[in-house]
């Protein structure tokens, strides 16, 4: 997918600083004359909106940082003080605590797109695992950034959470112990474990930013997937980025600034929880303890599983399986939209996945249990038996021949020419 530079220095400076460091011709060949296939959709705006969001978390995370006090004493208040005190503090906070939930809205969506399209398949296998590695930060700098607020649901939810490491004592006795001893900082949460959580989300958004250099340079070396699978063939398939995609990815952008203003001016509690807004008390037990919406999944599989250590294994396996998926889908063609049998066991993924997140938020006691491992059998069934299976005895559905094709609906016959 490497195309040749068409960079040119237009003054003597540009030529003498493009000799020793081309950086404007790398910028230039990467987001200005990039070929993109010209038949991506709006879904595929979702890679830069992610781009955006980290920016978005970053600045507002560090201008927070400096206001925020990081101990059991403090924490709570410095977060109310920089709500109420701080020179718009109520907005950094809110367009930081709002940005989480619109980060994991557009990630899954992101997530969606590629496994809808095949976007996994060779020669993109490093592309999506390092998008899985970045998934797994995003989870754990969430994770460690809600204990900061210090509520009564983030206090009891790294208690719950963190806790579940004590279940590789049931394969090395003590180990377990040992980690969860390590994370806390002493024999339970406290103002320690809260400071080194804050050391650790300070530092992972970092670990982040240079996984998402990696994705970006990942992905033009090997080119964007589309919504055929087909690969850039003719100089017809393709357009550069500039205007045309750039273009495309404003408009995207500026829909999905509109949602993300929407909840920070109107509603920038509506997705936490009640409790949360209570200081932390570890003589008080919440009634009904859950993570923030976008783990509620992974917390329904946890809790479908009978056995403390086999919870665990599966809520992990359950991130840890998508690393695999470009080597359990073995069908040929890489997008859905030809694969008609498949589709609808996508459909039913879908379902799955959304019944799991409304699972996660209610108790774990009758119905919801019976259906929580019903759903969790489906995700890892979809995995590792449609995926391997289906892609085998599908027939799929006829494909055009190129993307000009698929577009206009006939071959320019460009391919012939060249």
């Amino acid at each position: 997918m490497a195309h040749s530079s068409s960079y040119v220095p237009t003054t003597r400076l540009g030529k003498w600083f493009d000799e020793r460091l081309p950086v404007m011709r790398l910028a230039y060949d990467s987001f200005v004359a990039f070929p993109c296939p010209r038949n991506l959709n709006y879904l595929w705006t979702f890679g830069g909106i992610l781009s955006v969001c980290l920016v978005i978390q970053i600045i507002s995370g560090i201008t927070l940082a400096m206001h925020y006090q990081p101990s059991a004493e403090e924490a709570f208040n410095s977060v109310e003080n920089i709500r109420r005190n701080v020179n718009f503090g109520w907005l950094i906070r809110n367009i930081h605590a709002v940005g989480a939930s619109m980060f994991f809205i557009a990630v899954y969506i992101h997530i969606f797109r590629g496994l809808y399209y095949g976007s996994y398949k060779a020669p993109r296998e490093i592309l999506w695992i390092l998008g899985v590695f970045i998934f797994l930060a995003m989870m754990a700098a969430s994770f460690m950034g809600y204990a900061l607020v210090w509520g009564q649901m983030s206090f009891w939810g790294v208690t719950v959470i963190t806790n579940l490491f004590s279940a590789l004592n049931e394969i090395i006795p003590g180990l377990g112990t040992m980690v969860t001893q390590w994370l806390w900082g002493g024999y339970s949460v406290s103002g320690t474990t809260l400071n080194r959580f804050f050391a650790l989300h300070y530092l992972v958004p970092f670990v982040i930013l240079g996984l998402v250099v990696l994705h970006i340079w990942a992905l033009h070396v090997v080119g964007q997937n589309n919504p055929t699978g087909l690969e850039i063939k003719q100089p017809s398939d393709a357009v550069p980025m500039t205007p045309y995609a750039v273009m495309k990815d404003a408009v995207g952008l500026f829909a999905f600034l509109i949602l993300f203003a929407w909840f920070v001016f109107y509603v920038p509690d509506y997705l936490g929880d009640a409790d949360n807004y209570n200081e932390a008390n570890p003589l008080v037990t919440p009634p009904h303890i859950v993570p923030e919406w976008y783990f509620l999944p992974f917390y329904a599989i946890l809790r479908a599983i009978p056995s403390k250590l086999g919870g665990v294994i599966a809520m992990f396996g359950s991130i840890i399986v998508l690393v695999f998926i470009p080597w359990l889908d073995t069908s040929r063609i890489r997008s859905t939209k030809y694969r008609p049998l498949y589709r609808w066991f996508f459909l039913l993924f879908t379902i799955s996945a959304l019944a799991l997140g409304y699972l996660g938020a209610k108790p774990a006691e009758g119905v919801y249990v019976f259906w929580a491992r019903v759903f969790t059998f489906y995700y890892f069934a979809h995995f590792l038996l449609v995926m391997p299976i289906l892609g085998i005895i599908e027939t799929p559905s006829a494909m055009p021949r190129s993307i000009t094709e698929a577009v206009l609906g006939k071959d320019d016959g460009s391919e012939k020419k060249h």
